[in-house]
């Protein structure tokens, strides 16, 4: 942990935790092919929509996975040229979701 102020450490760890929710609700929608129930009532969502719930979940997974990687230079002490890496990754992920949601 690199920030010696404990409301940044607070932050990234709640970063941290939402995306590894957005993850695995991601990869459950994609891989179950239905959505949760909580997103159907809370969203209302309409009868075409309904029927895409692999590009939603693949793109709320690959989201999550961004902000979980673009966090990990904060959270782990990695040298500047992984951090630069990984970074870029996130940043290729991101790129990557709003193509899927897009092209899909």
């Amino acid at each position: 942990m690199t920030d010696p102020d404990p409301l940044w450490i607070a932050l990234r760890l709640v970063i941290v935790v939402l995306s590894l929710v957005a993850v695995i609700l991601g990869v459950r929608a994609a891989v179950s092919r239905r959505f949760p129930m909580a997103w159907v009532r809370g969203t209302r969502l309409t009868a075409s929509r309904r029927s895409e719930p692999v590009r939603a979940g693949g793109g709320v997974a690959l989201v999550g996975a961004s902000l979980l990687i673009q966090q990990a230079p904060f959270l782990i002490p990695v040298p500047f040229a992984v951090g630069a890496a990984l970074f870029a990754v996130a940043l290729l992920l991101l790129m990557t979701a709003a193509g899927w949601f897009v092209l899909l």
